[in-house]
């Protein structure tokens, strides 16, 4: 899964909003692309068209400043034109509008990010890697070991479907990875895939 590429475009007044989104998102083995990072003050957005014609997966934060945002609605229009996937994240329905309009969405809920979170991993996973009847593919998040100096390479699997994790996550409960070398065990939260906690032998 590592070739995968996703772009991301978004509003500059949108930056809180797409950290919170991909925070962990960064962590899977796909790169993530976001417009706005690799535009310096001043500097057009035209350059970004070699992303685009690299990616997988353009997802579109569409908050009330993005929608009527030149530059957001060209990169749309780009995606469309090579067929890439869109999936847009909306704070409201009415904003889906010209090429978006009909394309199902993940809704942004501020007061929920978890669940905001964990639906646009899914559209990501379905779209990425489309779960098939007999198996579900394995996402990974892979670190070192920060317990002491020992720095081994640990890496978390996520083999379950999405529907487990949710699971998981609405009874408390997570999921871990060991590290091979010193046994410390590093707990993630099921639904946003985001760090928790890290616990070692001698706690």
């Amino acid at each position: 899964m590592s070739d995968e590429r996703v772009f991301v475009s978004h509003a500059p007044g949108d930056v809180d909003v797409v950290e919170s989104l991909f925070r962990s998102v960064r962590n899977l083995p796909f790169d993530v692309h976001v417009a706005a990072e690799e535009v310096e003050p001043g500097r057009s957005r035209e350059h970004l068209k070699g992303r685009l014609n690299e990616c997988d997966v353009t997802v579109v934060v569409v908050t009330k400043a993005a929608a009527s945002n030149q530059w957001i609605n060209q990169e749309i229009g780009y995606a469309v034109a090579r067929g890439v996937p869109i999936v847009p994240v909306f704070e409201r329905q009415e904003d889906l509008g010209g090429y978006l309009r009909g394309i199902d969405g993940v809704a942004l809920d501020r007061e929920s990010m978890d669940a905001t979170v964990f639906n646009l991993l899914s559209r990501l996973r379905s779209e990425l890697a489309p779960l098939g009847s007999l198996s579900t593919p394995k996402w990974y998040v892979r670190f070192p070991c920060n317990a002491g100096s020992c720095g081994e390479p640990v890496t978390l699997t996520i083999d379950q479907r999405q529907k487990e994790l949710w699971r998981l996550h609405d009874h408390g409960r997570t999921v871990h990875a060991d590290c091979d070398e010193c046994g410390a065990r590093y707990h993630f939260d099921p639904a946003t895939l985001g760090f928790l906690q890290r616990e070692t032998p001698n706690q």
